[in-house]
């Protein structure tokens, strides 16, 4: 399925409608270029999860925690270096946990994401 959007309230809407339908465990996995959205798609999750926290990329600090109707669970692996680091940051609970994780850059860490990863 592929979805076009052109503006980043589009990207917002298009991000609110998945959060809106995600429970427990899931997993979406965001690829693209530097400015393509993810963080904007991000933010619109986090809406739909009902989330009021501002959502900021967490580049500098590779994963955000949220709290709303579920965790959300906001990563950038962009600055990792394989799995070690991957799971050195407790990748393992929050993909197996409570909440809803979404990961920028997630095709650097795709063969270590659940087979029920979307993205």
């Amino acid at each position: 399925m592929e979805f076009v959007v052109h503006t980043e309230e589009d990207t917002v809407l298009l991000g609110k409608r998945l959060g809106e339908k995600l429970r427990r465990g899931d997993v979406v996995a965001l690829d693209g270029t530097l400015a393509a959205g993810k963080t904007y798609f991000t933010k619109g999750i986090a809406l739909g999860l009902e989330i009021t926290e501002d959502i900021t990329s967490p580049t500098f600090t590779i994963v955000s925690e949220y709290r709303g109707r579920l965790p959300l669970y906001h990563m950038d692996v962009y600055r990792l270096e394989g799995e070690e680091d991957f799971f050195g940051i407790g990748a393992e609970d929050m993909l197996y946990g409570d909440g809803v994780c979404v990961i920028e850059w997630g095709e650097k860490v795709k063969e270590f994401l659940p087979e029920h990863t979307i993205g």
